[in-house]
């Protein structure tokens, strides 16, 4: 079963937190941890660790705190997950050809690769952008909406 980890729903919220600013805005961890619910030093762990990814500037000393590296439309839920928990794959047959023995054999297999392939570019059409925009946040990207695909 594939489900996020707390500390990537914590990435997430620290990230739109950071979005929201304008562009080179510092945030404080403080100001965040509080704003998104988040213990402050599990943040700070969060943080550096996304600093290291390449999600985020960090600033040292009593002025320091956090920017975003990349403009919000240039990340993706999707990035944020394989991150933070690395690569998604709704079942172990998925993880490379030849990782299952029954492959080419499994009439589920083709199933599961299409799930997979939907899971992740509906995640990945997801922006930081997208979800911090006013309104009433149920966007849907991409001409997507609640239930499509299904009849």
């Amino acid at each position: 079963m594939f489900k996020l980890s707390r500390g990537a729903e914590y990435a997430i919220r620290g990230l739109l937190h950071l979005a929201i600013k304008p562009s080179g805005e510092i945030s404080y961890l403080d100001e965040i941890s509080k704003a998104q619910d988040v213990p402050k030093p599990y943040l700070a762990k969060i943080f550096q660790y996304l600093s290291r990814k390449g999600f985020l500037k960090s600033y040292r000393g009593p002025s320091g705190g956090f920017t975003l590296l990349k403009s919000p439309e240039d990340i993706t839920l999707l990035d944020i997950i394989v991150a933070m928990e690395g690569p998604i794959h709704l079942n172990d047959c998925l993880i490379h050809k030849g990782y299952c023995r029954r492959d080419d054999m499994c009439p589920v297999h083709d199933v599961w690769r299409m799930a997979q392939k939907q899971f992740l570019d509906f995640l990945a059409s997801w922006s930081l952008a997208d979800l911090v925009k006013p309104g009433d946040g149920k966007r849907y990207p991409s001409g997507l909406s609640p239930g499509a695909g299904r009849e």
